[in-house]
Parts: structure tokens; C-alpha cells; sequence
């Protein structure tokens, strides 16, 4: 077989080596370049993985037999996060919002002293005639200066001339110029102009319900309509008489039927609030007030609360439709059952005129009762006397000063101390 030529077959089945080995029997050049380089790569992936553990990072390949853990790809379900953020979260969510705290308005008693010694420090007509009556002796200017003294407090022309009369009298019979004896006289006339026997009470009674009313949407409440124009503080009055009830323990809900005034809604709501007191409202601008009014007194039976308030438009006296409004105001309501009170607010700084206001009001819809405010304003304390000489209506409520409980029953007696100091 020497024969052969290099790299053929022969019967012993040996294989062709052509470009392994070569003739002299040594490896290939390019062979052992490629061996280096294979041997060079595996080194090198050795290192790199071991290195790579070594410092905590698995490489990122998954294998496709053994799953691996939910931890090591997914976050961790809500219930295994951080238990502590996880509650105190949910605490917060769990909590309901919290209610806002009510006010606990002023017990009547307190007011009436507080409003006495308020209107006191004002300063009162009963002051200054007091001051010249105890001068003794009195000349006929000094009857002048009584006279123009009361004139100027509102008191009118009648009322003032008839009380002048009964102060000459009693003068000449007591003969005397001490402050007291003249004092006395003077508060026994005051007082009796101001008569202290008129029922000044609110009628908060439940009324009977009227015929067309269905009583299985409740027993009515008492009903009171404030009226009044504008600027007399009429809306500020009527969240302030809310108080005034709350105080008393009665629950009430008010109606906001001035639907003319687009934040008068917004300001009842806010009186409403601070003592829990349901407002019925409209959010429609110019919606019907007599609606509105129907609306607060429904809601006020169904509920069964003891009063509804219903605030009015400031209507200007000489406005006819806007008085014929407030009638109709009031029939509407008596469809559920009668109006008890129809409270007119006036202005105590106004004088005349406020008794003007007062005339037509009761020609309107047949006022009950006066709620004077401002009464610290001014010291023409004689608008008392004349409405109710005029109109045959008790004064019922004064208000004195901006703050919330500033409003009070009228009490006659302090009333006339407080004018005489």
C-alpha cells in the first residue's frame, strides 16, 4: 500500500486526513488558532457568570422546565405590600367625613340682659327729658326742649303732644324736683305708651291642617313669614329667630323664598348650617316663591319638625305686584295649613318712614307682629310707641348689633329703663 497516493482509501478503512495533519504528521496553523480561541471563549463565559453571582445579579434567563417563583416577576399582591401603609390607607378611606360642629345659641335670658345693657349705653330720648324735667322749676323753654326732645325720637305728633299734657300735670301735682319722684313719673308714662298688656308671644303652636291637605305627609308645623324691604336686614333677622327657636329647643326648618336675590339662598343655607337647620331652596334664579314657601312647609310636616321660617323678597312698599305676591305667598302656605305669624322687619334707624312701611305691609297680608333691628343705632327709641299705636301690633323681637345672638323678645320694662338710663 506504499503505493497509494497520500490521502486515498485503503481496504483497512482508514479515513482521509487531507488538510488535518500534515505530511510530516504536526497539526494544521489555522487548527490550533481556533482551539486557542474556543478555549479563550469558554474561559471567558466561566468568569463572567461566576463574577456576575458573586456580586448578586442572576442573569435574567428563565428556564423553560423550572418556573420560577411569582416573587421573583411579579410584584407582591396588596395583602403581602407593607402591612402598615396598607392599613393606615384603608383606615383613612373607612373613615366618614366628620360632621360639622353645631353651635349652641345663647339662652334667651342671657340675651335679654346683654340687649338691655346694650341699649342702655346707646343712649335714649327718656335720658335727656329726665335730665330737664329734674331741674326743677321748669320755664316754658324748658318745656320746649322736652318737647322738640320727644318730637325728634319718633314719638309723632300725637303721641307727643298727649304725653307733654300728663308730664305738665304731674308736675304741678308733685311739686318737687327730685330725680327719683320725676323719674318714676316719667317711666309710669313711657311705660304705658309702650303698653306692656299686648301679647308679644310667637305662635309656634302646631296648627290644625287644612282640608285639602293629605295628613299622612304629616302633622303641619307652625308657620312664620317674615316680610320687609330691602336693607332692613329681614334675611340676617330670620337665620337669627332659627337661633332664637333653636335656643328654645325647637327644631326648624327655613325656606328660602327670595329667589330675587341670588345670594340670599347662599346666606340662609349658612345660617341654617352652623345650628343644623334644614334650608328648602331653589337653585333656578327667579324661580316662583310661592313654590318655594309651599315647598319648606311640606317638607316641614313631613319631617315633623316644630316650625318653618320662610324668608321673603325685600319688596319695595310701592310695588303693588310685589305686595300682591306676598298674598300670594301666604295662600299657597294655607293650603298645607294657616300662616301663624307674619313678622314685618323695620329698620329702627328709618323712623316715619318705617311706619309708612308698616301701614302697607298690614294692608298686604295682615302683619302679626314687628321685629325692630338696629335698635343701637339710634336713639329714636319712639318708633315702639307709634307702630303699635297705629297699627294695633305688638313690637315682638329687637335686634341690637351685628353679632349672631343679637336678637331677643322685646321686653317692655327694660325697654323703658334702658331709655331712662
Amino acid at each position: 500500500m506504499s503505493g497509494c497516493p497520500p490521502g486515498s482509501f485503503t481496504g483497512r478503512g482508514r479515513l482521509p486526513t487531507a488538510g488535518v495533519i500534515g505530511h510530516d504528521g504536526a497539526m494544521e496553523p489555522w487548527m490550533i488558532v481556533l482551539a486557542v480561541i474556543v478555549v479563550v471563549a469558554v474561559i471567558g463565559g466561566i468568569w463572567f457568570v461566576a463574577s456576575r453571582r458573586g456580586s448578586g445579579q442572576v442573569p435574567p434567563e428563565v428556564s423553560a422546565h423550572k418556573p420560577t417563583s411569582a416573587d421573583d416577576v411579579l410584584p407582591a399582591p396588596p395583602s403581602e405590600q407593607k402591612e402598615g401603609a396598607g392599613e393606615a390607607e384603608e383606615s383613612e378611606g373607612a373613615q366618614a367625613p366628620q360632621a360639622p360642629t353645631l353651635e349652641r345659641p345663647e339662652s334667651i335670658p342671657g340675651r335679654m340682659q346683654r340687649l338691655r345693657a346694650r341699649l342702655a349705653g346707646s343712649g335714649g330720648f327718656g335720658r335727656a327729658v329726665l335730665s330737664v324735667l329734674s331741674r326743677g322749676d321748669l320755664t316754658e323753654a324748658d318745656w320746649e326742649e322736652i318737647e322738640d326732645t320727644l318730637l325728634t325720637s319718633d314719638l309723632g305728633i300725637e303721641v307727643t303732644t298727649a304725653l307733654m299734657d300728663e308730664l305738665r300735670t304731674q308736675a304741678k301735682v308733685l311739686d318737687t324736683s327730685d330725680p327719683e319722684a320725676i323719674r318714676g313719673v316719667l317711666r309710669a308714662e313711657l311705660l304705658k305708651l309702650v303698653d306692656p298688656t299686648m301679647d308679644r308671644s310667637l305662635v309656634l303652636d302646631r296648627p290644625a291642617s287644612a282640608e285639602s291637605w293629605d295628613e299622612n305627609q304629616g302633622d303641619p308645623a307652625a308657620a312664620v313669614l317674615m316680610v320687609g324691604v330691602n336693607g332692613t336686614g329681614k334675611t340676617t333677622t330670620c337665620g337669627k329667630l332659627a337661633r332664637v327657636l333653636v335656643a328654645q329647643d325647637k327644631t326648624v326648618v327655613m325656606g328660602a323664598a327670595d329667589t330675587f336675590r341670588a345670594a340670599a339662598a347662599d346666606q340662609l343655607t349658612t345660617w341654617g348650617r352652623r345650628v343644623g337647620v334644614e334650608v328648602v331652596r331653589s337653585d333656578k334664579e327667579g324661580a316662583d316663591p310661592a313654590s318655594v314657601a309651599y315647598d319648606a312647609a311640606q317638607q316641614a310636616a313631613r319631617t315633623g319638625v316644630d316650625v318653618v321660617l320662610v324668608d321673603t323678597a325685600g319688596r319695595l312698599q310701592n310695588k303693588a305686584g310685589l305686595m300682591d305676591e306676598l298674598g300670594k305667598i301666604k295662600r299657597v302656605m294655607e293650603k298645607i295649613a294657616p300662616v301663624g305669624e307674619i313678622l314685618l322687619v323695620l329698620d329702627a334707624t328709618t323712623g316715619q318712614n318705617g311706619m309708612r312701611q308698616a301701614q302697607v305691609f298690614s294692608e298686604a297680608v295682615g302683619v302679626t307682629g314687628i321685629v325692630l333691628t338696629k335698635m343701637d343705632g339710634t336713639a329714636k327709641g319712639g318708633i315702639v310707641v307709634t307702630v303699635q299705636k297705629e297699627l294695633g301690633v305688638p313690637v315682638k323681637l329687637v335686634g341690637l348689633g351685628e353679632g349672631a345672638d343679637d336678637l331677643a323678645p322685646f321686653d317692655p320694662e327694660g325697654f323703658v329703663d334702658a331709655l331712662l338710663g
